[in-house]
């Protein structure tokens, strides 16, 4: 055999490799050494490295999250890198006889910070997949851009539903709920008890504006009546206008279209300025398990929300809270959590079942798999990159058995009810 070494082209900085005897045919038998036969080489196993097989020697993936801000203890932060890296851990911690990295950054809620970090990520640090996307402005925004370099997104903490419709992508997946889920849920529940009149606190921005339209069209399409809305920054630290806007509207029922510390603090406040006493209601339309505790069960008891999942349904859930504890510093096991952690095994056999991590092949394994484990009971990724399963209808409970005990499951939501159906999703089947 010949060995063939960096000649100088160009971005050509692999190390030395080898031709084998086949593949120099008579040129090797006669001694004659061709540097565009060596060249040829190279780039045919470049070539055959993303196509089967783990490119770059280690599959990358990258967590790409609320670190700082107002989702980082519900949905993003330092347990959702917990929990991606506790799957890769219970994976092996290698795929295809190669090492798997979990990277993170921070992406400050800023749509612009996110693209920047995707793009440096995906260019120079050759990440294979992005996950987290806490924040929907985030989300949609590097979802485009990890579509036009062909890297597959898997978002948990985003809520839009636009992510897998108008703004779908062949390799975009939204794994663990959506808003047209929530809307489903927790709409549908507190118009038919009787809330028929709305007033929407909402976030200003994409994830906001998602949840307020779909809450809205359930509502309308119940027989309810929408009064109005008012539009809250995110990390507002006084809700007391928007609060007192809604008071006046004389609605039966207050929809809170925010999420995280924007959640809890409305509800705070809301409490303080005995809106509930008044007889009005409130519905929040994205709640965790770790919002209840921020605000107290005892302000919270009987607060009805939508849930991807509840860490005490099932002993397989149990057991996956309690080894998340451990692992994470005692972290909330909110939903978004285990998403994180199934999206990561789902990704993970999704390359082992392909024999590459070339995202083609991956994405087409994991719209062929049904996910089936504690988190999705018979989950299926469609066309469109949304993740159908079941959801569950939560009240919170006073005086639950341990920490994260807050709520009893009321209601469960089959995933064909809760997400819309693919033909009206608004998304191109032929999207790339």
């Amino acid at each position: 055999m010949v060995h063939c070494r960096p000649f100088g082209l160009t971005g050509l900085v692999e190390p030395a490799v080898t031709i084998e005897n086949d593949l120099m045919g008579d040129y090797e038998m006669k001694g004659i050494y061709l540097a565009g036969a060596c060249a040829a080489a190279i780039l045919l196993g470049a070539g055959a490295a993303s196509a089967d097989g783990i490119s770059d020697g280690v599959v990358k993936i990258g967590v790409l999250g609320d670190m700082s801000g107002v989702y980082k203890s519900s949905f993003s932060g330092d347990g959702a890198i917990a929990a991606v890296k506790m799957a890769v851990k219970d994976f092996g911690g290698t795929v295809l006889g190669k090492p798997i990295e979990v990277i993170s950054a921070d992406h400050q809620n800023k749509a612009d910070i996110a693209s920047a970090t995707a793009r440096q990520w995906i260019d120079e640090q050759k990440v294979d997949m992005i996950t987290d996307l806490t924040n929907s402005a985030v989300a949609l925004a590097v979802q485009k851009v990890a579509a036009d370099k062909h890297i597959i997104t898997m978002a948990t903490g985003p809520g839009s539903s636009d992510l897998t419709g108008p703004a779908c992508t062949k390799y975009g997946i939204h794994y663990g709920y959506d808003t047209h889920a929530l809307a489903v849920g927790t709409g549908t529940a507190v118009v038919k008890a009787g809330g028929t009149s709305w007033y929407f606190i909402t976030a200003d921005y994409a994830f906001g504006h998602a949840l307020l339209k779909d809450t809205s069209d359930v509502v309308k399409k119940l027989g309810g009546k929408v009064l109005g809305n008012s539009m809250a920054p995110t990390a507002t630290a006084d809700f007391s206008s928007y609060l007192l806007q809604a008071q006046n509207s004389g609605a039966k029922v207050i929809g809170l279209a925010n999420a995280g510390g924007d959640t809890v603090n409305s509800i705070k406040q809301a409490h303080e300025f005995g809106i509930t006493d008044g007889g009005q209601q409130l519905a929040g339309l994205l709640v965790t398990i770790s919002d209840v505790q921020s605000i107290g069960t005892d302000v919270a008891k009987g607060l009805s929300f939508t849930s991807g999942w509840y860490w005490n349904t099932d002993d397989k859930s149990k057991e996956w809270a309690k080894r998340y504890a451990e692992v994470s510093d005692n972290a909330a096991p909110t939903f978004v959590r285990a998403a994180d952690y199934s999206l990561t095994i789902a990704y993970l056999n999704a390359i082992k079942a392909a024999g590459t991590d070339d995202a083609d092949a991956v994405r087409a394994e994991l719209g062929k798999m049904k996910i089936d484990d504690f988190f999705a009971k018979g989950g299926q990724i469609r066309k469109d990159g949304l993740l159908v399963h079941d959801m569950y209808l939560l009240t919170v409970k006073q005086g639950g058995e341990s920490k994260w005990d807050v709520a009893n499951v009321t209601a469960t939501i089959p995933g064909k009810d809760a997400y819309v159906a693919e033909a009206d999703s608004g998304c191109s089947l032929d999207a790339k």
